[in-house]
C-alpha cells in the first residue's frame, strides 16, 4: 500500500544541518528498503496557484491556503501494513523535527 506523508511547518526550507543529516539518512534507509516512491520540498503557499476549470468563468482562482501551517515537503512510500506507516511517520517526524500527516492512497 502507497501512503501520502505530509510534512508540516509554517515556513519553507527551515531545516537545519543537523535536520538534513538526519532526513538524508532516513531517506538512504527508505531506499534500501525499497519504500521510497518519492520525496520532494514543496516551495511556499505564496507561491501556489489553484485551477478551477470546472466552468467557463474565471480559471485561476488564487490562492487556496489560509493557515499558517501548510505542507512544506512530502515522501510517498510504500508500507505493507498500516502499523508500518505510523512507525514510519513517528521516525519522519523525528528526522525532520516537524509534524507529519499520513494519508493511505485510495486503493493502496
Amino acid at each position: 500500500m502507497r501512503y501520502f506523508f505530509g510534512v508540516i511547518d509554517n515556513a519553507t526550507g527551515t531545516a537545519t544541518p543537523e535536520e538534513m543529516h538526519r532526513i538524508d539518512n532516513f531517506n538512504a534507509r527508505l531506499v534500501r528498503e525499497d519504500r521510497l516512491v518519492i520525496a520532494g520540498g514543496l516551495c511556499d503557499p505564496t507561491d501556489a496557484f489553484l485551477i478551477d476549470a470546472r466552468s467557463t468563468g474565471e480559471h485561476q482562482v488564487g490562492l487556496h491556503h489560509d493557515g499558517s501551517e501548510y505542507i512544506s515537503g512530502f515522501w510517498i512510500l510504500r508500507c505493507d501494513q498500516h502499523d508500518e506507516a505510523v512507525a514510519l511517520a513517528r521516525e519522519a517526524s523525528r528526522a525532520c523535527g516537524r509534524k507529519i500527516e499520513v494519508r493511505p492512497f485510495l486503493g493502496g
